[in-house]
């Protein structure tokens, strides 16, 4: 069975155009502000919604995004009420949105309550950072698809495990360490994404350190999505529980989905 994830990139192909992902953290500044965020998103023209699931612990995660999942806690964010913020995303769009989260808040909540109740909330797909494949076996997922991670480090032999059992794409992290804005892109990039495209047919998304439009454009020519987190949680950061942010975050999509769209298929 598709899901939208399936469904958007099939779009995006025929349309001969690169997928841009947001990511923004759920309940930074508050819930209510991430359901304006994700609509202002779409309208700027991302493609799909990556959401953070607020978590006291973020490893993977940069001094940006760690304040974000703090400042999201702070306000009161919990799974439940991330999962009402889906279903109220639900109402008006029918955009991808993948979770990302560790498998802590999870497993605590209890794996088979969580992505039943992620299913029925409109979840499209789940990015769980510290989940090694060969865990993942037992995990209930319906039609909610988990998404691979690649690291720049991954072994050959791994990437095909890895590819062998993955669905809607695989996102390759760009770089080695934690989530954060970069001055520029690794030299190794088209290398990369050329050699995981010979072993499998899934789409490459690419993230962790793209910032501005410059680096998107760059890393779309070989991607067939590109994911922008921190640069965006910073100016959510800087501006906080106002319109003006929303506007702020809206300008800047539309910059990204521009610099996109300008490549020449």
């Amino acid at each position: 069975m598709k899901n939208r994830i399936d469904n958007r990139f099939a779009e995006l192909r025929q349309a001969g155009r690169k997928g841009f992902i947001p990511y923004i953290c759920a309940g930074d500044p508050n819930l209510k502000r991430t359901v304006d965020l994700a609509f202002a998103l779409e309208k700027a023209g991302a493609d799909f919604l990556e959401l953070g699931l607020p978590f006291s612990d973020p490893l993977a995660d940069g001094i940006v995004n760690q304040l974000a999942a703090q400042r999201a806690l702070t306000a009161g964010a919990t799974i439940r009420g991330v999962f009402d913020c889906v279903c109220q995303i639900r109402r008006k769009s029918q955009i991808p949105i993948v979770l990302y989260s560790y498998l802590n808040p999870i497993f605590q909540f209890g794996t088979e309550d969580f992505h039943r109740q992620a299913e029925d909330a409109g979840v499209d797909g789940l990015l769980i950072l510290d989940l090694p494949p060969e865990e993942d076996v037992d995990l209930p997922k319906g039609n909610v698809f988990h998404i691979r991670l690649i690291a720049p480090t991954t072994p050959p032999d791994r990437i095909k495990r890895i590819a062998k059992n993955a669905k809607g794409f695989l996102y390759y992290v760009s770089r080695e360490g934690v989530t954060g804005t970069q001055d520029s892109i690794a030299a190794s990039l088209p290398e990369k994404i050329a050699e995981l495209k010979k072993i499998s047919d899934l789409p490459i998304a690419v993230g962790f350190g793209i910032s501005n439009a410059k680096q998107a454009r760059e890393v779309a020519q070989h991607a067939d999505a590109i994911v922008i987190g921190s640069a965006i949680v910073d100016l959510i950061a800087k501006h906080g529980d106002k319109s003006e942010t929303v506007e702020r975050v809206s300008a800047f999509g539309r910059e990204i989905t521009e610099a996109i769209k300008s490549l020449n298929h």
